[in-house]
């Protein structure tokens, strides 16, 4: 029998990253995390992964691009370990376990930025391992292995906009937009900040000043990017989007000249900047990606000049990018099992 991985290598996969356009902390979960109503879209800024057959018997990762520690404890390494161990024998070469992968990644997407690059490169290890074995794996079990690697890891297999809610594992896709793909200043200063401090934060009592009302926006664009928006329409909502953040006030808790630096982007470019996630990364949408390209320039110009602050002695990355949208906007779902089980990607109904 033909070696499945030397007929189907190179197997490539880009791992995009995501941006919240909304983020509603909505309770406290049995499990400790924290239960999330939030609405997400892909990026055109996206990692590569490259797979080919490893020489000996053990999985590897050659880096290259923005600074990521590897080990044994990387998602993509994980997220190789476990599709392996879910697939079993199941694969299109004969008995025992897939062999090891080596694996490329180059990250084009800032490493703890909240822009998903890490949950990213883990959706596509999946994906990329399982074409590079010729294996396949049943919907529930893609989703729980995905689940069980992070929040945001089940929001990647929707291969566009979605609202997520629980803890990231309820994935519903959406529409999106429809007549384009709008453009994205991104702007990451390069600092470290820790997910889990701002959630603490947010435990212990520093919450949005209107509180349920990032909720009430998230539910508002969910239901429109169902039925589909224009570009136009998604940049009329830009400043009520940039404010439906409810981890805006914890992280400035956490790192409190973040504020001073988005309002300094704000100012800048003169348009409403929102944050994505947790942060540090800010955000801004334009009408394409050219116009974002050249607000790209102005911002960097504006580092130069003073005017934009560089966080701990350093540049910020700074990047413009795209939505992708399309004739129709609408998501390409890899899986949409039926069940109600608490890991699911399902449709929004709007009955």
């Amino acid at each position: 029998m033909t070696d499945p991985l030397r007929r189907l290598t190179p197997v490539v996969r880009l791992a995009p990253a995501k941006l919240n356009l909304t983020l509603a902390v909505v309770g406290m979960r049995p499990d400790g995390f924290h239960a999330l109503h939030s609405v997400m879209v892909p990026l055109e800024l996206a990692d590569r992964l490259s797979f080919a057959p490893a020489a000996g018997h053990r999985d590897t990762l050659h880096l290259s691009g923005h600074d990521l520690e590897p080990g044994a404890d990387n998602l993509v390494l994980r997220a190789i370990a476990e599709t392996r161990g879910s697939v079993g024998a199941g694969w299109s070469g004969g008995s025992g376990p897939p062999p090891a992968l080596a694996v490329r990644l180059e990250k084009a997407i800032p490493v703890a930025a909240g822009l998903g690059g890490g949950s990213s490169d883990a959706a596509a290890a999946i994906d990329g391992a399982l074409e590079a074995w010729a294996a396949e794996l049943p919907d529930a079990s893609r989703l729980a292995l995905a689940a069980r690697l992070g929040s945001d890891v089940p929001f990647f297999l929707a291969k566009g906009a979605a609202l997520i809610e629980g803890r990231g594992e309820r994935v519903t896709p959406l529409r999106g937009v429809v007549d384009g793909s709008p453009g994205v200043l991104l702007a990451t200063p390069r600092v470290h900040l820790a997910t889990a401090d701002v959630f603490a934060v947010f435990a212990g009592g520093i919450r949005p000043v209107a509180d349920g009302a990032a909720r009430l926006t998230s539910d508002h664009l969910a239901g429109e990017l169902e039925s589909g928006l224009t570009v136009r329409q998604l940049l009329d909502r830009a400043a009520v989007l940039a404010s439906a953040n409810d981890l805006l006030r914890p992280t400035a808790a956490v790192l409190p000249e973040l504020v001073s630096f988005r309002r300094a982007l704000a100012r800048v470019l003169g348009r409403p900047v929102g944050q994505s996630g947790s942060g540090p990364t800010c955000w801004a949408l334009y009408p394409s990606r050219a116009e974002a390209e050249s607000a790209a320039q102005t911002a960097r110009a504006a580092v130069d000049a003073g005017k934009l602050p560089r966080l701990a002695d350093d540049t910020p990355f700074i990047a413009a990018t795209a939505i992708p949208g399309g004739p129709d906007g609408a998501a390409e779902v890899r899986t949409r099992p039926t069940s109600t089980r608490t890991v699911m990607l399902e449709r929004r109904d709007t009955r």
